[in-house]
């Protein structure tokens, strides 16, 4: 390719990506639509990424298409339960969430309606907070949330960062594979059903 002919296509790049943060910055609407496609998602993973802290030694983030790392989480019926060895057999939506993530809390009805279509032979939701099991127990309660929701104390080392989220920016969803594979993650929350049943596709 000529010197000329690259110059060309270097500043059309240019104008092209300068263009695009115009208009993020000018129309704060298109990050979000963005962010609602799987493109967008990616590079948005790979931005926060890029930004999180390492983990602690020892411990490696799932990566989409890895397999969930074996990890123990408290019930919030009591003892332990033994990720992903739980969930194998279903696909199952992963959601992360902390009692006190606004957009957390604004998603759950949705995810707790789609929960109740899927029935017992559909996607099974989990649900994997980020937070105090008393707060947890009290709002899944005066919310009416049903689906299973597991614990885990945040820190550097926490459900989220082995699940792939070394940011920690909630909510945070990952669908797993009846085999306990990773085959797609969400970084944000879902707006209703359809973004949901859209997503899982």
């Amino acid at each position: 390719m000529a010197t000329s002919t690259r110059a060309v296509l270097l500043v059309a790049s240019l104008a092209a990506l300068a263009g695009a943060a115009a208009s993020v910055y000018f129309e704060p609407t298109i990050a979000t639509r963005l962010a609602a496609t799987e493109p967008g998602q990616r590079l948005l993973g790979v931005v926060l990424e890029s930004r999180a802290p390492a983990p602690p030694a020892g411990i490696v983030p799932a990566k989409r298409g890895g397999i969930v790392p074996t990890m123990s989480l408290h019930a919030l019926t009591g003892g332990k339960v033994e990720i992903p060895k739980a969930w194998a057999g279903k696909p199952t939506l992963v959601n992360l969430w902390a009692t006190w993530c606004a957009p957390c809390l604004r998603e759950m009805p949705e995810l707790q309606a789609y929960a109740d279509a899927q029935g017992s032979e559909g996607v099974q939701v989990v649900g994997i907070a980020l937070d105090d099991a008393t707060a947890v127990r009290a709002f899944l309660d005066r919310h009416a949330i049903t689906y299973p929701n597991l614990v885990d104390a945040p820190g550097l080392a926490d459900a989220g960062v082995r699940l792939g989220n070394p940011n920690g920016v909630l909510p945070y969803t990952l669908l797993v594979s009846p085999e306990g594979r990773v085959l797609k993650t969400r970084i944000g929350p879902f707006e209703d059903q359809r973004a949901i049943a859209s997503w899982m596709r």
